[in-house]
């Protein structure tokens, strides 16, 4: 009879089996469809103004600090917009470079056409990308498309050509998206950087006043050309599913802030977090940063918005998910506001900000788990005794990992982990010692300070 009890055993077996089928169209999809680019995994963002990078302010000029961006670890270097720029209602002596007046055109301030080749191949034999910033929404009064193509462009409720609703943007008119014409300008304005200048991608200005579906298109044929890497200035996951890589962290950059100014404790992290974890594709590059052109030019630099706080802002920018971004002079320590009208050289000087981004750009490089989105590791929290002034979680894979603990407030804290997978031995990346946590392990950080601990 045991025969017959092993055949009834494997018949009920196969019934549950069969029972168990999920039809396909119920499987998961994959968020985001778009393919990265391989260079993309770990890489540094990098904003270059070319008007005040360096004294000349030129491409040229520009070309020969690469070396030093490369020597930082910057993987991708971001060039604010080499358009010549429009004239009609200019904004101060030399205008906004978001104010395009030929999309085929390189600004003469900065140098020629070929001076700006000579930039990227010179990036790119250092294993550096190059990405354009490209202005899609608006031009300025005087583009010839204003001439040319009259109907391209947005009318108020008068009839005449309008800057974009509700912004002081005088110096600009906002083009018409309705328009089938203006989407192929647009797009093969934009393959004919990538095929004539390598250019290798775009940070697309106010992208979400862009219609999606233009990007999602604009997508498919760039990458038909070569791999791009594309930057929305836009907080929205979906832009992440066909067209962008990385977008804005805003909300990140906010909540630090009012963090750093004691408007917030170091909980108010958990609900970006959260909503990174549960909302957002693991595979969205989301761009923390401290700093940029226009939080430097009129909301003040990153000492200013951060304070004491801003080094622990950064080692989370870097080390946390997303992908980071640094605004030139950032590592100059530079602690005045740049003008955005006129010209405003940094002023380079050996600064301790320097050596703070390059360890931990190295360290992103070296460890798998850093890595960009599902490329890296999600972050685990690690409670701990203290949650208002200390931020501390886990990101580990099976190769390697790190234990951050950053403290937000001006005292030093001595905080007791409570839960989360903190247990193990680990070298302190940045005093080099050797630091074994078990059960019942205390951490302590500086007031302002941070603890990076490499799994070992």
């Amino acid at each position: 009879m045991r025969w017959l009890t092993t055949l009834l055993l494997m018949a009920c077996t196969a019934a549950m089996a069969a029972q168990s089928v999920v039809p396909a169209r119920y499987a998961p999809l994959p968020y985001v469809t778009l393919d990265h680019p391989g260079w993309s995994r770990d890489a540094v963002l990098y904003q270059l103004n070319t008007r005040q990078f360096t004294a000349e302010g030129s491409f040229n000029a520009a070309r020969a600090q690469l070396p030093r961006l490369k020597d930082m670890g910057i993987g991708i270097v971001w060039l604010m917009p080499v358009h010549p720029i429009g004239e009609k209602n200019r904004k101060g002596s030399l205008g906004s470079p978001y104010s395009v007046r030929d999309y085929y055109g390189v600004n003469p301030e900065f140098g020629t056409l070929d001076d700006l080749k000579a930039f990227v191949a010179e990036a790119h034999r250092l294993g550096m990308r190059v990405i354009l910033d490209w202005v899609a929404n608006h031009t300025a009064w005087d583009n010839a498309l204003v001439e040319q193509h009259p109907d391209w462009y947005e009318r108020d409720w008068q009839g005449h050509f309008r800057p974009t609703p509700w912004w002081d943007w005088s110096d600009i008119i906002d083009l018409d998206y309705r328009q089938a014409g203006l989407r192929q300008y647009m797009t093969e304005a934009m393959a004919w950087w990538v095929r004539e200048v390598d250019i290798d991608g775009f940070r697309c200005d106010v992208a979400g006043y862009v219609p999606l579906d233009f990007w999602d298109n604009l997508r498919r044929e760039l990458d038909a050309i070569k791999p791009v890497f594309m930057l929305a200035e836009f907080e929205q996951r979906d832009v992440h599913a066909r067209a962008f890589d990385a977008s804005y962290a805003w909300s990140w950059n906010n909540t630090l802030h009012a963090v750093a100014h004691g408007k917030a404790d170091a909980t108010a992290l958990f609900g970006f977090y959260s909503e990174n974890e549960s909302a957002w594709p693991h595979d969205a590059y989301r761009m923390t940063y401290t700093e940029n052109h226009d939080q430097n030019a009129w909301e003040g630099t990153a000492f200013e918005r951060f304070g004491k706080a801003l080094q622990p802002t950064i080692v989370l920018s870097l080390l946390g998910e997303g992908i980071a971004l640094i605004h030139n002079g950032q590592e100059a320590g530079n602690k005045k506001r740049l003008a955005f009208f006129e010209k405003d050289p940094i002023q380079w000087q050996a600064d301790p900000l320097d050596g703070l981004l390059r360890k931990l750009i190295a360290l992103k490089h070296r460890l798998s788990a850093l890595r960009n989105g599902d490329h890296g590791a999600r972050m685990v929290p690690v409670v701990n005794s203290d949650p208002k002034a200390v931020f501390s979680f886990v990101r580990a894979n099976a190769d390697d990992g790190v234990l951050v603990a950053l403290n937000f407030v001006g005292d030093a804290k001595s905080v007791r982990l409570l839960d989360g997978p903190w247990r193990g031995q680990y070298r302190d990346a940045f005093s080099d010692e050797t630091v074994r946590l078990g059960e019942g392990a205390s951490l302590t950080v500086d007031a302002y300070g941070w603890r990076v601990l490499v799994r070992e």
